[in-house]
């Protein structure tokens, strides 16, 4: 059974570039921080003891196609009169290593903890629970229930999971405060490694605010404190045996513990878990623009002292700043009295805000810092305003009497007017507007920044040009003012906006 659960554990991975992050995890040998018994606390079996009752075992089961799919172990060949062919005739009976095509069912291992106890809710991560058939609680009594799903968030990989306790009493634990928490604390993780229930794990903060793109709100406590495969959704404690984080991911290039784990801090975790408790879902705030990271060269581009804040490229028809209260190139840097350092700071504390809230957004627009109102609509429903968004416009379209097309060569890019015959040669939209890029010369600067043939150059340094005259001469305009770089305000084929900085050396 124990190489069974290590083989269905071993296909819960997840990849971010060239490195794995495994998810389902906490648990490392005693050895590997020798440090904790001569210079840590003297000991944690009291905090343990109080705590293991309130971390559960998560098992949950699916039925799949017995096919030749991404998740099928492949029977070994085998010399014809092995002695194994009989253990691997049996061992890979009806898991999907045969080209039978049956259906199996799967199980997998994971971990949680109580947040309510008359309730019956237990907190988790989303993918120990995705797809699942059949949600098991086992405790650390030996009492198994079945639990009901209230809710996910794929977010942040939160599930939120309810039990009938039928008389069976529950111990439950609370979530702390992970802002208190700084590099250096004591922390202890408690889970289900391998399917080794009832784990304790000790370590320490290693770093804050840590993001390893696994979504739009990374912001993850990173921990020494040994995590492996089966404790994903398990707890990660403070010294006072509060829930500081939800421990989710591990950096390993072979699938164990090297010391480097990820945990969603609560801040974060308890308002989702509030919301999925409460609505079945989450309803996060909105502001309703598209950003980007504010660089060196756009900051020194916008005339900012330092590069900081987000970039605005462009605004969600229908959305809550579609009143020109925030517009394309402003620079957001405070959100509701909080900085915005850099952009990802900006998406996590928009959707932290109540919806209909209104907020004071902190912007910079042409050099000039002001203050704008906004009142926030639903993440959610921005969604699916955003992927039915068709970029229509009140902008005039262009006069079908253009004349020919002419054109000019500027930072190793030659553009034209934007009439019908360009339009229909590269298939842009009806409703962009601007200067059409015919041509990009190889290794210029302006394809070191991506550029492609069929963008359309809708602002230079904030201000719109319509014509090639109008690129060349904002190009000179911003050379005779001694800047070294042009900031672009580029639109797609069909009207997706970005800021991309050329140098005009």
């Amino acid at each position: 059974m124990i190489s069974d659960t290590l083989l269905r554990a071993a296909r819960r991975t997840f990849f971010a570039g060239a490195t794995a992050f495994v998810v389902g995890i906490v648990a490392v040998p005693s050895f590997v921080t020798p440090t904790i018994a001569s210079d840590g606390p003297p000991s944690v079996a009291d905090l343990a003891e109080r705590l293991l009752g309130a971390v559960v075992n998560i098992s949950t089961s699916q039925t799949v196609k017995g096919t030749e799919g991404p998740g099928a172990v492949p029977m070994p060949q085998l010399p014809e009169g092995s002695p194994f062919q009989d253990f691997f005739d049996d061992f890979f009976k009806n898991r999907g290593g045969d080209k039978g095509g049956a259906a199996q069912r799967v199980q997998s291992l994971g971990s949680g903890f109580v947040i309510d106890a008359e309730q019956g809710i237990v907190v988790t991560n989303n993918h120990v629970i995705a797809d699942a058939d059949d949600i098991e609680v086992n405790f650390s009594d030996g009492v198994t229930l079945k639990a009901k799903l209230i809710g996910t968030d794929t977010k942040t990989d939160v599930a939120v999971l309810k039990v009938e306790p039928k008389g069976h009493k529950l111990t439950a634990v609370k979530f702390g405060d992970s802002t208190k928490m700084r590099v250096g604390d004591w922390v202890m993780a408690i889970g289900n490694p391998f399917g080794l229930g009832g784990t304790v794990t000790v370590g320490i903060v290693s770093a804050r605010n840590r993001d390893i793109n696994s979504g739009p709100y990374d912001d993850f406590i990173q921990t020494d404190a040994a995590i492996n495969r089966g404790n994903s959704g398990g707890p990660l404690f403070n010294a006072e045996g509060e829930v500081i984080g939800i421990n989710t991911a591990i950096i390993s290039p072979s699938g164990g513990s090297i010391g480097i784990g990820f945990s969603i801090p609560s801040q974060l975790a308890a308002g989702v878990v509030d919301q999925l408790r409460q609505y079945g879902e989450t309803r996060r705030g909105w502001l309703g623009v598209r950003i980007q990271p504010v660089t060196d060269d756009i900051a020194e581009s916008l005339g900012m002292a330092t590069a900081k804040g987000a970039l605005v490229a462009g605004v969600i028809k229908g959305g809550p700043v579609d009143n020109g209260s925030v517009q394309a190139g402003d620079v957001i840097i405070k959100f509701d009295g909080k900085d915005i350092h850099e952009m990802r700071d900006l998406p996590r504390v928009v959707a932290e805000s109540p919806v209909g809230k209104a907020v004071d957004v902190v912007i910079v627009r042409k050099g000039v810092e002001q203050t704008v109102k906004v009142t926030l609509g639903r993440l959610e429903d921005g969604e699916k305003l955003a992927s039915g968004e068709n970029g229509n416009t009140d902008q005039e379209n262009n006069d079908k009497t253009t004349p020919p097309v002419s054109t000019a060569s500027v930072l190793g890019m030659t553009v034209g007017e934007l009439n019908d015959q360009t339009r229909q040669k590269f298939g842009i939209a009806a409703d962009v507007s601007g200067v059409v890029i015919t041509d990009v010369a190889k290794d210029s600067a302006a394809a070191e920044r991506g550029i492609q043939p069929g963008e359309v150059i809708t602002e230079i340094a904030q201000e719109s040009v319509g014509t090639p005259k109008d690129v060349m001469d904002r190009i000179g305009a911003l050379k005779e003012q001694g800047r070294k770089n042009a900031l672009l305000m580029l639109a797609s084929k069909t009207g997706e906006l970005r800021f991309v900085t050329i140098r005009m050396d």
